[in-house]
């Protein structure tokens, strides 16, 4: 009996040994898988993780749920940063002290900025005007701050503008604006110089019309009333003129160019050659260099223009028994190439940048000697432009000018095999 006892009891000592081995072993399985995701809180915890599930399914949960909202803002903070580089303005953030604290590209390119050598500095540092100084720290940012900078050897116009967009942030916002500048400024000159040009023929009609009207009529003999018919009749054609390029120049600029057609431009030369001898009457010498067989894509009422605009400016510009040369060739690198070369008295290098300017005028004693609206070239330009075309003028103070219009080699309809050309000297 008491042997059976003992191994009854050695029995019984075994079995709670294995149910607690047992125990341990399963306690430490869940265990380390617990310790296993608690490395890797990306991945979903284990299905079964006994007593510890209570404890890690909420911590997973929550840990997801912050998970995406971290997504979410990194998606949205790059958007904001993508956002704010594509800004068509230098864009930096300050601090209340005006610290740089971040910048976009264009900040870097328009300021000079290095955002990684510059984060930190002041802003003050890197802009040294005191009026812009001043205008920041006195902290009404209502209106613009606008200032003129010189930067790679050109003066720019720049606005800055500030905003406070939180407690301790302020947003710098510098825009380019001299293209804008240089626009008003033209708006400007041309409502100036459309009322000058104007002016003039109608103080010229006021006066005989006033002339005609105080004096009695035996005072004015039919050879004076004649005489102030003629000429009133002359500046009512120019103030006329000047409304029809006018109006030309505002089709070409508010419509789109129409497709073009087979041009062979001797034709169009010929014409033009004509109007031109005629205005000449006889003054001046023309050079012919056509190539009859060349043509070009283009639009026949604005190159005719164009063509007709150079060549009478060649005349009215180009003293008595001077020389006029006009071509009409492929160059050597296959553009398709219309010159007109005067012996005239030349245009000054500073001016030629602005001689396609409406009005403008390089010499203004001789403006309305001339006979011109002052929009011819303006026209001319308008048209090369809608054809994809470009103008160089190249001229030399007392020697001329040549005024070239290039057309690019995929303008060109047909390359004949041999060059036909004609060559005529005549004086008109």
């Amino acid at each position: 009996m008491g042997i059976q006892y003992l191994a009854q009891g050695y029995w019984g000592i075994v079995s709670l040994g294995l149910i607690f081995a047992i125990y341990y072993y399963l306690e430490d399985k869940y265990f380390q898988l617990t310790v296993k995701w608690a490395r890797d809180t990306e991945n979903p915890p284990s299905p079964d993780l006994g007593k510890y599930d209570d404890i890690v399914t909420p911590i997973y949960k929550i840990l997801r749920f912050r998970g995406n909202e971290l997504k979410a803002l990194k998606h949205l903070s790059h958007s904001v940063l993508s956002a704010a580089q594509a800004l068509p303005a230098a864009a930096i953030t300050l601090d209340r002290n005006f610290h740089i604290e971040w910048c976009n590209g264009l900040a870097e390119k328009m300021l000079g900025l290095s955002y990684e050598q510059d984060k930190g500095y002041n802003i003050f540092n890197l802009v040294r005007l005191p009026e812009f100084i001043e205008y920041a720290q006195n902290g009404d940012w209502s209106d613009s701050f606008v200032t003129h900078m010189e930067s790679d050897g050109q003066f720019r116009c720049l606005k800055f503008d500030l905003n406070q967009y939180s407690e301790e942030g302020i947003l710098m916002l510098c825009q380019d604006i001299t293209q804008l500048e240089k626009l008003r400024t033209t708006q400007q000159d041309f409502v100036a110089n459309v009322s000058h040009e104007i002016r003039t023929p109608l103080t010229v009609l006021i006066g005989f019309l006033e002339t005609l009207q105080d004096l009695p009529p035996e005072a004015v003999s039919p050879e004076q009333r004649k005489q102030y018919e003629t000429l009133m009749h002359e500046q009512a054609q120019r103030m006329m003129a000047i409304v029809a390029d006018l109006l030309t120049l505002s089709t070409l600029e508010s419509t789109q160019a129409s497709n073009g057609q087979k041009l062979v431009l001797a034709q169009l030369i010929e014409s033009a050659g004509q109007q031109a001898h005629s205005l000449s009457k006889g003054k001046h010498k023309f050079i012919f260099d056509i190539d009859d067989k060349l043509a070009i894509n283009a639009q026949q009422t604005e190159i005719s223009s164009a063509i007709s605009n150079l060549m009478t400016n060649a005349v009215r510009y180009t003293p008595a028994d001077g020389t006029i040369t006009v071509s009409w060739h492929k160059d050597d690198k296959g553009n398709a190439v219309f010159s007109v070369k005067d012996t005239g008295l030349g245009i000054s290098k500073q001016d030629i940048p602005r001689i396609t300017e409406r009005f403008y005028r390089v010499d203004k004693s001789r403006s309305r000697a001339s006979g011109g609206t002052g929009l011819g070239l303006a026209i001319t330009k308008h048209i090369i432009i809608r054809h994809n075309a470009k103008l160089v003028i190249d001229s030399e103070i007392n020697k001329g000018s040549t005024f070239s219009i290039i057309f690019p080699p995929d303008s060109i309809i047909n390359e004949p095999d041999t060059r036909s050309s004609k060559k005529l000297a005549v004086h008109a």
